[in-house]
């Protein structure tokens, strides 16, 4: 588990690197580029739960009759942004699984760029109210 988290920071510089030699989308910290990339490795892992425009499940808020919550929508409209970069990143690589939830961990099929493509990919689908809240939040951590 160390190991991760010291993968995913490294991840980190990378991701902020990566923005700074290409222009921003929006001014976020992400570029166009991650976000077509992104979109791409969000179609593969991730559209089959959270949906193809990170719209999630209909009834996301309701308990399924084993107890777990449904997958939630990364597209602005619940609780995805008001995690930090370094919370999604992790949550990503490692899934849910050790918190209680049922999201399979992607540490085995991607690596931290595509993670970073794939956040990039959903937080596009964010309104700016949404993002700047985030940021507020401190989301950059």
């Amino acid at each position: 588990m160390f190991l991760g988290i010291l993968f995913l920071g490294a991840c980190s510089d990378k991701a902020t690197d990566n923005a700074a030699s290409e222009n921003t989308a929006s001014g976020r910290w992400y570029t166009q580029s991650q976000v077509s990339q992104g979109k791409l490795v969000f179609q593969k892992h991730c559209a089959e739960c959270h949906g193809i425009n990170a719209e999630g499940t209909r009834e996301w808020r309701k308990t399924l009759p084993d107890g777990n919550y449904p997958p939630p929508p990364l597209n602005g409209t619940a609780h995805a942004w008001h995690h930090s970069l370094s919370v999604l990143r992790r949550s990503i690589y490692n899934g849910g699984i050790p918190l209680g939830g049922t999201m399979p961990a992607f540490a085995d099929r991607l690596d931290g760029r595509e993670i970073d493509a794939a956040i990039a990919y959903f937080q596009s689908k964010w309104n700016q109210e949404i993002y700047e809240a985030w940021l507020q939040r401190g989301g950059l951590k």
